[in-house]
This record gives C-alpha cells, structure tokens and sequence, in this order.
C-alpha cells in the first residue's frame, strides 16, 4: 500500500446558484420621474443584492446547503459580498474577482406601494465565461439543484444547466431579465420560473388572469421537463406540472395578504426557496407553496437579500395562516 493520503471527501451541495452579484443603490421616490424631469426622493439605502446572490442567500435560509458561483469587481462592494457569504455559509470556492471591473450595481426606485424599477450595469458579471463554469463542473455536478438567471452572460449559463443535467441536478433557470435568445435553453431546463412579463414575452399569451394558466402548461410542455412556475406579484402563482405519463396538471396557488413596504427581491426569495425545499426532497406543489410564503414574507421588510426570511420564519408564517383560516368566524 502506499503512504498517500486519501483524497478529501467533498461536501454534498444542496443547491448550487450560477448568478450574479448587484450592489443595490435604492431610492425610495413618490413616483417615477418623467423625461427630463429631477424628482426629489424620500430615502436612499444600500443593500447588497443581484438575482443569483439574492437566490442563494434566500436558499440558504430555508435551509439548503448551498454554494455561489460567479465574479466580482475588486472593490469594497466585493469585500462586503464576500464577508456576507462567509457569514451566511455559503461556499464561496468559485466566486472570482475580477480586476479590471467594478461590482455590478443595481438602481432600485422604490413607489410607495412596494412596486419597484430596476436598472443594472453588470460590470464583473459581464466578465463570468464558460472557463469560470468549467473549473466549477465539479461542484455543480455534485449539486442537487443547479439554479440560474439571465444576469450572466448566456454562454456560460447555458453550460452551467448542461453540466446539472449531466450530473443529474434539477435544473431551475429564472429567465430574468428577460433575453430575447431564451429558447436555447429549452432542453437544459427542468423547472422554469418567469414572472408574468417574462412568461408573456416567452409564450405570447396574456398571463394577466386565467391565461396565465394556459402559459405556465405551454412552457411545461414546451421548455420544461419538469414544471413552469409563473409568479404573478399580488395574484399569487401559477404551475404547470408535467406527469411521467406526459400528462400536465396545472394549480393556482394564491398571494397571502401582507402589508407590503418593499418588493425588491421577492422574486428572488421565491426562486431561492424553491430550489432550497426541490433539493431537500419536497415535491413540485409544496416547494411552490413554502416559496410563495418566503416571497410573501419578504415584501414586508426593506432590502434585498438581507430581507430574505429563515426556515423558521416561514414555517411560523405558514402556521400563523392556518390557524387564522380555522379561527371562527374566518
């Protein structure tokens, strides 16, 4: 026998997020300004954010064990992301930093109604290439559920989602922001998940009312091999689940009435606690529904990701429902 050590066993990931990172400049304002127009806000904060980064933390909190995959700039913005990650329990092995770029930087004005609008600059995001993929292959193909967006460069995306599906993951792509190339990765994709803008512009149908429906059963039987999940805001969520047989069943779960301040990064809560309770074992209807209450939860606090709710949080939230729907008189 020889005298070399064994090699190290590597941890089982949960849930590996190939996303990105957006260091959120917020202003609240009465509305938004008009062409030309300098509007005076209300309030401004920073909040580190991004679709990818938002996810994985969201996911994290809901108990997945989980990893980041993707590029910062060498600021003091990738400093605070980086000390986040560590602190959350993220792993980190494969976020680089990139030298010659800054952050990426999200530009949320928040309306007075929780709604909000986004403008990004990528920055280091644009810089993540299919050879930052390659040298995290392994870690995503140990991953029980891959996740991504489309805030990263496609190419490199579509080559995260094949290596989850060579390695057998659940493969779960948020097509956001929406690109119009969304159709190549039709194949890679177990369970999509667009919100209501997205799902219009992918299906060309009205997702406005019942027709979301019939969207989210076109893209499971169009996209995905698994299930379409359509978030539809303050209407709740919709999904389409498709059968061994091929047969789809599809199922209208409801919004939960909350007093909403801030709606930043509810999407993201949604997708991060899906793929969270998909790799803990959790069945297409009762992922959507711990998400659905996740996304509910977090339009009540200020922020991105730090707004995100625990496990315990949620699950207490869910309870507190229940027992209302069986209080008398309810």
């Amino acid at each position: 026998m020889s005298g070399s050590s064994p090699a190290p066993r590597l941890p089982v990931i949960d849930v590996a997020v190939v996303g990105s990172f957006m260091m959120d400049l917020v202003a609240a304002a009465p509305r938004r300004p008009e062409p030309g127009e300098t509007l005076r806000g209300t309030s401004f904060d920073e909040h580190l954010g991004g679709k990818g980064f938002n996810q994985a933390v969201a996911a994290a909190r809901i108990g997945a064990r989980t990893a980041m995959v993707g590029r910062l700039g060498d600021d003091r913005y990738g400093e605070e992301f980086l000390s986040f990650l560590d602190h959350a329990g993220i792993n980190r092995d494969h976020v680089a930093v990139q030298a010659l770029a800054g952050t990426g930087i999200g530009l949320p004005v928040v309306l007075p109604d929780g709604s909000n609008s986004i403008i990004i600059v990528p920055r280091a995001n644009d810089a993540f290439t299919v050879q930052d993929v390659v040298a995290a292959g392994q870690l995503i193909r140990r991953s029980r559920v891959v996740l991504a967006q489309l805030e990263l460069p496609l190419e490199p995306t579509l080559e995260a989602l094949q290596i989850g599906c060579d390695g057998r993951a659940i493969t779960v792509l948020n097509p956001a922001p929406y690109h119009e190339d969304v159709a190549q990765f039709a194949g890679r994709v177990d369970i999509v998940v667009p919100n209501q803008l997205e799902a219009e512009r992918m299906t060309g149908l009205d997702c406005s009312g019942p027709g979301a429906l019939g969207a989210a059963e076109y893209l499971a039987r169009e996209f995905a091999a698994r299930a379409a999940v359509i978030t539809l805001g303050d209407l709740g969520a919709v999904a389409a689940i498709r059968r061994q047989s091929g047969a789809i069943d599809t199922v209208s779960i409801p919004a939960h009435v909350v007093d909403a301040v801030d709606t930043v990064g509810a999407g993201d809560a949604f997708c991060g606690a899906l793929a969270a309770q998909l790799a803990l074992g959790r069945d297409v209807p009762s992922a959507v529904s711990m998400a659905n209450a996740a996304a509910a939860l977090t339009t009540t606090r200020r922020g991105s990701a730090a707004s995100t709710p625990t496990i315990g949080e949620t699950e207490a939230f869910i309870g507190q429902l229940l027992r209302n729907s069986l209080a008398p008189g309810t």
